[in-house]
């Protein structure tokens, strides 16, 4: 049977202590709220905007005007808020007929 020899004698390492600073995130998160701006052109008719509003976000007919007249007077509005994926799916329906848009976070 083999004979078992002793362990050197180590110094044992000394401790640290070790500051743990918290991630503190403002809100450009995946999940956070991202919001969908459209902007005033003068391409698109009323009546334009107003059909790829209510296809985009499935908003009333009632809901898109008020946003196309924003946009009219004002230069932009924010057309949806959510999710950035769902941000995304209206911002590419928008872009179907060139709408100008932003994706703000």
């Amino acid at each position: 049977m083999p004979s078992k020899k002793p362990l050197p004698d180590v110094p044992l390492l000394a401790t640290t202590e070790v500051e743990v600073l918290e991630e503190v995130t403002t809100g450009t998160g995946l999940d956070a709220p991202w919001r969908v701006i459209l902007f005033n052109d003068n391409v698109h008719t009323f009546d334009e905007v107003i059909f790829q509003l209510m296809k985009a976000t499935g908003c009333s007919k009632s809901r898109a005007e008020a946003h196309a007249w924003e946009v009219h007077t004002k230069g932009k509005s924010r057309v949806y808020e959510g999710d950035m994926e769902a941000c995304f799916r209206v911002k590419s329906i928008l872009d179907e007929i060139a709408l100008i848009t932003e994706i703000q976070g």
